[in-house]
This record gives structure tokens, sequence and C-alpha cells, in this order.
């Protein structure tokens, strides 16, 4: 047993404790004060800028409509080295799809979907019908417009720190793009193509930049 004097100064300390002030809360951060850099960087899930969601409804249809350009060539062509380059090249296009569907929310997808999957599958269809040059200069066309479509999102996004990883993810899937467009070239051939492949991929890019217009929208 301790000695009576002993027990009533730990008796004294436990009650000033007791009553002791709780200390101070954190001060709360200044209006206008940015977070740790960690902290304000965005992922995948997050709420994005509506510019930036509008972008990348655009990315999305076009990434859904590639998919389905190689489908429509795997479906009519029978040429053993085409479809070795279409298979390829849809794995490629399908893991474009998924990164972009992390980042862009179902409701903020383009309703329209459904007409560019169409779109998509008949761009690959069509000139797999007249062979594979006929295929590597839409691919090649295809791929020269989105090249430049990720290349305006690229320097857009480059100051916002905030969406670097939006930024990498995007700089990822164009060095993809341009490579599939210079594999295309290659395997086209050195020849000028036609007045007629001519066209086709001046209407590919056409039809290219009217569907980004309207997926910014719809």
């Amino acid at each position: 047993m301790g000695a009576p004097g002993s027990a009533a100064a730990t008796a004294a300390a436990r009650m000033a404790t007791a009553h002791a002030p709780a200390p101070a809360p954190a001060p709360a951060p200044a209006p206008g004060a940015v977070a740790s850099d960690v902290d304000s960087i965005l992922a995948p899930g997050d709420a994005l800028p509506p510019a930036v969601v509008a972008d990348l409804r655009t990315d999305h249809a076009g990434e859904t409509g590639a998919v389905r350009i190689y489908d429509g060539v795997l479906r009519v062509t029978r040429d053993p080295a085409l479809r070795a380059f279409a298979q390829r090249h849809r794995a490629t296009e399908q893991d474009h799809l998924r990164q972009i569907d992390a980042w862009l929310a179902p409701a903020h997808r383009s309703r329209l979907l459904p007409v560019w999957r169409l779109a998509g599958w008949l761009t690959g269809a069509l000139p797999a019908l007249l062979g594979p040059r006929a295929v590597y200069s839409t691919i090649e066309a295809v791929e020269r417009f989105v090249d430049r479509h990720y290349q305006d999102q690229i320097e857009r996004l480059a100051a916002q720190a905030p969406l670097r990883r939006l930024h990498q993810t995007l700089v990822d899937c164009q060095r993809d793009e341009v490579a599939h467009r210079d594999e295309a070239a290659a395997a086209g051939g050195t020849g000028a193509p036609g007045a007629a492949l001519r066209f086709w991929g001046w209407m590919v890019g056409v039809g290219s930049r009217g569907a980004v217009a309207i997926c910014r929208r719809i």
C-alpha cells in the first residue's frame, strides 16, 4: 500500500487531466487554398469539368467505333495478313475503350452509341470488300484524324495538374493510334492511292469531324 500523500497527489493529477481543455482544432484552410499535390490529382470515377466530360464523350464514342471498324473488317476479309492486323489493332482499341470507360460515367456517354457502332462497322466492312489496300488506306485516314484529335486534348490538359493522370491516359492512347497509322501506311505500300481511295479518305475525315461535333452535345 502506498503512502497517503502519494495517493492524494495521484488523484489530484487525474482530476486536473480530466478537466484540462481539449486541444484546439486544426485551423480550416484559407479560402482558395490548394490541397496537397497528391490529394488534388483526379482519378477515374472523380467528377470532371464539363468541357473535359464533353471531350471524353467524343473519345468514348470514337473508341467504340474503332472496335467496330475491326469487327467489320474481320467479318468480311479472309486475307490472313489483314485478319492478323485487324485482330491486333482491335485488341488495342478495346483496351483504350476500357480506359476511357473508367473515366467517363455511363450517364455522360453519347446517347447515339448504336449509330457510332454501325458507322464504325461499315467503315471497316465496306473497304474490306475491296481488299486489303482499301482497308489500310481507311485505317491510315482514321488514325490521322485521331492523332490530331487526341493532340488537341493533350495540349489543353497539359497545364492542368489535377488532370495529369487523364493527360497520361490520352498520351498513351495517342501513341498507340500513331503506331496504327504508321503500320497501316507501311502495309498499304508506297504507291499513291487512286482517286476513289483519296475521296474515301476525305469522307472518313469529314465524317469523323462531324461525329465529334455531335458527340460533344449528345
